[in-house]
């Protein structure tokens, strides 16, 4: 259903009845992991100007990853990872 690479690709699926008796599919709950137990593909310096997108892009050669970045430094805004200059960000490695 996901792309390997997207972060919904390991959920589970379940589905419920509808209203007309016909079942619906949907992908279940994604939990967030805890950002300081997954293992990194690396570090990286925000720059002026950056965008969580171009940090994925520069670090893990896929804008589409950022959520990586997001997931590894516990954001629940990944705008704000980059609002400051100079902040330290981890980037989370693929997982097996």
């Amino acid at each position: 259903m996901f792309d390997p690479s997207s972060r919904y690709h390991a959920l589970a699926t379940s589905s419920v009845i509808g209203a007309d008796g016909r079942p619906v599919a949907y992908v279940r709950r994604r939990f967030l992991p805890h950002g300081s137990r997954m293992q990194l593909l690396g570090q990286v310096i925000v720059q002026q100007g950056d965008r969580i997108d171009l940090v994925a892009a520069r670090v893990a050669g896929d804008p589409e990853q950022f959520w990586r970045v997001a997931d590894a430094n516990d954001a629940m805004s990944p705008f704000d990872l980059t609002a400051e200059t100079g902040r330290r960000l981890r980037v989370a490695a693929p997982e097996p």
